[in-house]
């Protein structure tokens, strides 16, 4: 998600929701923020959607099943070399732009109702964080894609 104004510069929020069964659901983001002027990148880099996957591995202390969907960065050369350094990791690829099917779109919804926009960058620390104490709200929105982590049966 980024937002911000043609001066002011905009913040990118890299976020993931982190499920394991028997564990409380955790909310992990990353905020960037990307100065205002020509030549300067105003999106996240490979390195800044790894760094957020890289401290769940810590946290959880276990493998890694992401399921990302195909934005540029996600798919890029430099990102496939940064996966394949990390052998607890596995990607799994959805289809480009399947909203509904993503957890962490319902987050960006989440963060978006709040009435007050005037501080951005405050505002949207304030809820990630107030968000990341908030499992059940978590759960929501994973029930809200209809997606669960039950083993498939074979037919």
């Amino acid at each position: 998600m980024t937002v911000g104004g043609r001066r002011s510069g905009r913040l990118s929020v890299a976020g993931l929701i982190a499920m394991r069964p028997g564990s409380r659901t955790r909310l992990c983001h990353r905020l960037r923020s990307h100065p205002a002027g020509r030549g300067k990148r105003r999106s996240m880099g490979e390195r800044d959607f790894i760094a957020p996957i890289d401290g769940v591995h810590q946290l959880v202390k276990a493998p890694i099943v992401l399921v990302w969907d195909r934005l540029n960065t996600h798919v890029s050369h430099a990102m496939r070399d940064l996966i394949a350094e990390r052998a607890r990791l596995t990607v799994c690829l959805r289809p480009a732009y399947l909203p509904d099917l993503n957890p962490v779109e319902w987050v960006r919804a989440h963060v978006r109702r709040s009435p007050a926009n005037l501080a951005v960058v405050a505002l949207d620390r304030n809820l990630l964080k107030r968000l990341q104490y908030r499992p059940e709200t978590l759960d929501g929105f994973i029930a809200g894609t209809g997606l669960t982590l039950d083993t498939p049966t074979s037919p």
